[in-house]
């Protein structure tokens, strides 16, 4: 059996994300699982801190009145995700698999691991200033619950989380 990562992800994965996260263990055979939340349901305040500090001031703006994504709106966007996710990892050499999870990750996380050959979770997200600050993002609260080693990343860079 081979030994699997999981992948956490809020967005599809750029070609560097999966150079980084291939290049952890460049010399084995690895499959790499990517997950991908259908709606991160993430808190409005924390939500728009992170939109404004990224200068996304449209995104804040129609979060703060109220337009989100409908249901089949966000499934659709995460099954986008997921498959340019895969195709990144596929073209770096890699065999992968997807799937879209609930808007809290972390029970397919859990049943995953549970399910055994989950070597560690690698959770790829943009920064979130008060989940980050206070230890409630998903790589913090993966590493309270998984008995695996969780590394965090910052998508489109090398930083850690």
């Amino acid at each position: 059996m081979t030994d699997t990562i999981l992948v956490l992800t809020e967005d599809t994965l750029a070609a560097s994300d999966v150079q980084h996260i291939v290049d952890l263990h460049a010399d084995e055979t690895l499959a790499y699982r990517v997950l991908v939340p259908a709606d991160t349901d993430r808190p409005l305040v924390p939500w728009i801190i992170d939109a404004l500090s990224m200068g996304e001031l449209k995104e804040a703006w129609e979060r703060a009145t109220g337009h989100e994504p409908s249901r089949t709106q966000a499934r659709q966007t995460a099954a986008e995700q997921v498959e340019g996710s895969v195709a990144e990892f596929v073209a770096a050499g890699r065999e992968a698999t997807g799937e879209i999870t609930e808007d809290d990750p972390l029970p397919a996380l859990r049943g995953a691991v549970a399910g055994g050959g989950v070597r560690e979770v690698v959770v790829v997200t943009y920064p979130h200033m008060v989940e980050d600050t206070f230890h409630t993002d998903w790589a913090s609260r993966a590493r309270d619950e998984l008995h695996v080693p969780v590394l965090h990343l910052y998508s489109g860079t090398s930083e850690l989380g």
